[in-house]
């Protein structure tokens, strides 16, 4: 093996067992994730619910699921639960930009104060 290749291997190793330093730059990453991360999570959740509950009221008026459920008419609770389901969905990102903006107000002094400190050096 090339010696190159070998001590860039055992740098590789060893960067993984020392421990790394902290800059501001990891701090600013870290906020700006922390500022995004709920609104994010709130946002997958509950659009995957949404697109649940609209699929299964789309089931009750497409398919048979309904009579195997007990449901002698499933047209009307399949429409009420897809338009629930479709509401859920178009709410979504309004709640989304709401949690967010309100994230960014909370953090704004805080990351302009660190950006200020990284920008002059």
């Amino acid at each position: 093996m090339n010696k190159n290749v070998q001590e860039f291997l055992v740098q590789k190793i060893r960067s993984q067992y020392t421990e790394k330093e902290s800059t501001e730059l990891d701090a600013l990453r870290e906020l700006d994730e922390k500022v995004k991360r709920p609104a994010n999570m709130f946002a997958y959740i509950f659009g995957s619910i949404a697109a649940i509950i609209m699929g299964a009221g789309m089931s009750l008026v497409m398919t048979d699921i309904g009579a195997d459920i007990g449901v002698a008419e499933p047209m009307i609770p399949g429409i009420i639960v897809g338009i629930a389901g479709m509401f859920m969905a178009i709410v979504n990102y309004p709640i989304y930009k709401r949690i967010l903006n309100s994230r960014r107000k909370k953090y704004a002094d805080k990351i302009i104060a660190l950006s200020d400190n990284i920008m002059k050096g």
